[in-house]
């Protein structure tokens, strides 16, 4: 697993075959599939193992005290992430491409299980805060669970274009050109909207 982590962190991509893994991990081929069903868990377990590492970036627990400056923090933490490795928008875009029911044919009920657990430990921070924020009135939240899984599936796609760096827009009837897009610049805008989605209301002062 950690050969193949390295291994798309080098790309930037998920892009890694089976015998590269194994020739980089010194092991063989046959061996590999004896440890795991399929090539699709492999990539399933990489992914799992990047969302160890963004939980373990939150192990100081924001101060869920004002809830909009937690939301924020826990916001700005995965959108870095995001920027940091490159690799885990492709391995997580990817994995939401197939449908559950598709997935659980491909993969063991046991890395299923390892998965579920992962994302529910990255995702449960976040449901938290929006859950308290719509106690207290600060956030209309109907669902903290559904919302948290918005929020991540809403970040996946917009850092995307941080990824490519670049947008397209009509320059004339007919016409399209690209233009620079900054990743700072998508950054800021995916904590907004992450924010908004929270949709907070605004107290007088």
């Amino acid at each position: 697993m950690a050969t193949t982590r390295a291994l798309i962190d080098q790309r930037g991509r998920r892009d890694a075959a089976v015998d590269e893994i194994g020739r980089a991990a010194r092991m063989n081929k046959a061996l590999i599939y004896r440890s795991f069903d399929s090539k699709e868990e492999i990539f399933v377990l990489t992914v799992v193992d990047y969302l160890a590492e963004l939980e373990a970036r939150g192990a100081e627990r924001p101060d869920t005290g004002d809830p909009v400056a937690a939301l924020r923090q826990v916001c700005e933490r995965y959108v870095g992430f995001c920027l940091d490795y490159p690799a885990f928008l492709d391995c997580g875009l990817a994995l939401m491409q197939r449908p559950v029911g598709e997935l659980r044919e491909l993969v063991s009920g046991a890395v299923l299980f390892r998965l579920g657990r992962a994302m529910a430990a990255a995702l449960g921070p976040l449901e938290r805060i929006l859950a308290i924020g719509a106690e207290r009135g600060v956030f209309v939240v109907d669902d903290p669970a559904f919302t948290a899984n918005r929020l991540y599936a809403q970040v996946l796609g917009s850092m995307h274009l941080a990824r490519v760096g670049a947008g397209v827009r009509e320059s004339a009837p007919g016409v399209a050109e690209t233009f620079d897009l900054d990743p700072e610049r998508v950054r800021e805008a995916c904590v907004q909207d992450m924010l908004a989605l929270a949709r907070i209301i605004e107290r007088a002062p």
